[in-house]
């Protein structure tokens, strides 16, 4: 019954009307809409079901510039298109890595979609490079970029601080032969963001203190559920998103770690993020068929100590998330 009535709803919406540049695609809610109130359910009946869904790990680092590990990106990988949830640094040379392993949506010209959990530099440093290096390779379409309030401004900067570059590289040439360097920005609230023939995106809001607006991600597919966490404190809207989703993507820190920190640092990472004992609270409610840890904070413990701390309390599946590891 619930699929039914879920399925009318995306009738109904699809037949209020497209974008006529991007028909394929819907957009966010407007600034001056009202947004949900709660996370909807997903009807994936009309999706394609062309291959299986991936989720692809691009970059699992934080701040700390740690040689293994780029800044945090991720991608959903469905039918013929990679979708990019944040884009750290490194993130398309990571992307052209597994393309390189066989991941053909991962092409760096290939990469369309894109979409911002929040703004925290190190989960945007590399939006430049996703901007301008997939067309110098040959991308032929704009790149759409989704996220919170803010994201605009973030774009004209940066394109306006690359204004020499791109004149040198556009030169002479007609918009219409230089689309790869286009940008075409949509600012979101929580609920359906977007949605195509593979996939239906959905934001949800989580607690990453001080931001006003920090967002995960559910994707819904044909044949699986995936969920994206971004930074966050506890909150039960990321166990609400999954819901016995196939893959639930969380960041997390070591609680023996942080209880080193120094006193007077230890009150922002509370507030910002997840512990181990706080995730496994997480998990047992979300019920993820698997859960993969990103965005590591070790404060100086080791990945085993890490995963014993949340294993310890959390007797589900488990997976310790490195740089190209795909589910």
């Amino acid at each position: 019954m619930v699929r039914a009535i879920l399925l009318l709803f995306f009738l109904a919406t699809a037949a209020c009307g497209e974008n006529a540049n991007v028909p394929e695609e819907r957009q966010g809610p407007s600034p001056g809409s009202s947004p949900s109130q709660e996370h909807p359910a997903v009807t994936t009946r009309n999706l394609s079901s062309k291959g299986s869904t991936r989720l692809v790990l691009l970059g699992t680092g934080t701040p700390v510039p740690e040689p293994t590990r780029s800044g945090p990106a991720s991608a959903v990988v469905a039918g013929n298109r990679a979708y990019i949830v944040d884009f750290g640094a490194g993130v398309v040379r990571r992307a052209a890595e597994a393309f390189q392993m066989g991941i053909s949506p991962l092409d760096p010209t290939r990469l369309t979609r894109a979409f911002a959990t929040h703004l925290h530099s190190d989960h945007t440093v590399g939006y430049t490079d996703l901007i301008l290096t997939p067309q110098a390779g040959g991308r032929r379409s704009p790149l759409q970029v989704y996220g919170p309030p803010g994201i605009r401004a973030m774009t004209d900067h940066l394109t306006a601080a690359y204004r020499e570059d791109l004149q040198v590289r556009t030169h002479g040439r007609p918009p219409e032969e230089t689309p790869g360097y286009q940008v075409k920005v949509h600012e979101i609230r929580e609920g359906p963001v977007y949605r195509d023939e593979n996939v239906a995106v959905t934001a949800f809001p989580v607690r990453h203190a001080p931001w006003a607006h920090a967002f995960g991600y559910r994707f819904d597919t044909a044949d699986r559920v995936i969920v994206i966490s971004g930074d966050t404190a506890p909150t039960d809207t990321v166990a609400k998103a999954c819901d016995g989703c196939d893959i639930l993507l969380h960041e997390v820190y070591c609680q023996k770690g942080f209880q080193a920190l120094p006193p007077g640092i230890q009150p922002y990472h509370a507030s910002a993020h997840t512990s181990t004992a706080e995730l496994a609270d997480i998990a047992a409610k979300a019920r993820p068929k698997l859960l993969v840890l990103y965005h590591q904070l070790f404060f100086g413990c080791s990945e085993e100590e890490m995963m014993t701390e949340l294993t310890s309390r959390y007797a589900g599946e488990v997976r310790f998330g490195n740089d190209l590891d795909v589910f």
